[in-house]
C-alpha cells in the first residue's frame, strides 16, 4: 500500500517559485484566464506540488468545504510514491443539484474541463489530527452519508492532465466544482453494486461503479484521512471527498451537455458555460 510522502521534505521547488506558481494559477482562476504554459518549473515531486497548493488554498478568497481525490497513473505510482491525489474545493464552486434542474459548469475558455461522475463521502466527526494511518475499515466509519454527483474537473491549464499528476495536484487537484445530488440510503450495502453511467450531448462515453476505482470509493477516503492528517490538515466534520471518476474523466466544452445516471437514485443533468470572472 503506497503512503503519502513527508509533506515536510525538503523540494526542488523553492518557496518563491512556489509562491509565483500559486499566485498565477489563483489569478488565473478569479479571471476566468486561461494559463498557456505551466506558470514556473514544473514540479518533479507530490511534495512540492502539495508546497504549491498550500500556497494556493491561502491566496484564494474563500473556505474549502471538501476534496477531490484523484487517481495516478500506473506509470507515476512508483516515481511520485503514491496512487492517489488531492486537490481542495472551495464553498464557492459547490453547487446542489435536486431533482431534474439542468446545474450550470462553468469552463475557462482555452483552459481544462472535463464532467466526472462520482461518489461524494461526507465526513461525520472531526478525525484525530494525530492519527496518521487508517485501515479502509476505519475510513469506513469515518463517513456518516454518501451521495452521488458529478466533478466538475477544471483549471486554467489546458494540458494539465497531460503533464503528469505532480503537476495536477498543484493545481488544486485539477478540481473545478462539485455537484451534490442525492443521498444514498443504506450505501454501505448499496455503494458497490450501484451502476452508473455519463453520457455526453446524447452519446454514451464510459460506465462503471465504485469498484471502478482501484479499492473502490473508500479507499479514497481511507487514501484522504492519511494525506490531509500528515499534511496538517486532518479532515473535519461535514468535510465532502469526491471519490473519483467512476465511469472516466470526460472532457467538455462550453455548449455540451451531460447527464450522469446513477441507476435506481438519480439522474444528475448540467450544461456546460463559458466561466466568468468571480
Amino acid at each position: 500500500m503506497t503512503s503519502t510522502p513527508n509533506l515536510a521534505d525538503e523540494t526542488d521547488t523553492t518557496a518563491a517559485d512556489a509562491a509565483v506558481i500559486a499566485r498565477r494559477f489563483v489569478e488565473a482562476r478569479l479571471a476566468a484566464r486561461h494559463t498557456p504554459d505551466y506558470p514556473g518549473a514544473i514540479p518533479q515531486s507530490m511534495t512540492e506540488s502539495y508546497a504549491i497548493q498550500d500556497i494556493a488554498i491561502g491566496l484564494f478568497p474563500d473556505a474549502v468545504v471538501g476534496w477531490k481525490v484523484g487517481g495516478v497513473s500506473p506509470a507515476q505510482q512508483e516515481t511520485l510514491g503514491v496512487h492517489r491525489l488531492a486537490g481542495a474545493i472551495f464553498a464557492r464552486n459547490v453547487w446542489p443539484a435536486p431533482g431534474d434542474t439542468v446545474v450550470p459548469l462553468p469552463e475557462i475558455e482555452g483552459g481544462f474541463a472535463a464532467v466526472e461522475s462520482e461518489f461524494i463521502a461526507r465526513i461525520g466527526a472531526d478525525a484525530d489530527p494525530a492519527k496518521t494511518d487508517w485501515t479502509i475499515e476505519e475510513a469506513v466509519a469515518a463517513v456518516d452519508k454518501v451521495f452521488v454527483g458529478v466533478e466538475l474537473a477544471g483549471s486554467p491549464l489546458s494540458a494539465i492532465n497531460d503533464l503528469g499528476s505532480a503537476v495536477v495536484a498543484s493545481d488544486f487537484g485539477n478540481n473545478g466544482g462539485l455537484m451534490i445530488g442525492p443521498e444514498v440510503e443504506n450505501w454501505r450495502e448499496r455503494l458497490d453494486h450501484i451502476e452508473v453511467e455519463t453520457v455526453i450531448n446524447g452519446a454514451s462515453v464510459g460506465t462503471g461503479g465504485s469498484l471502478s476505482l482501484a479499492g473502490g470509493a473508500m479507499e479514497s477516503v481511507r487514501f484522504l484521512l492519511e494525506h490531509c492528517a500528515r499534511w496538517g490538515r486532518p479532515l473535519k466534520a461535514g468535510a465532502l471527498v469526491s471519490t473519483g471518476a467512476v465511469t472516466g474523466v470526460h472532457r467538455v466544452h462550453a455548449g455540451d451537455e451531460a447527464v450522469c445516471i446513477f441507476r435506481g437514485i438519480a439522474e444528475l443533468h448540467c450544461s456546460v458555460v463559458k466561466a466568468e470572472a468571480q
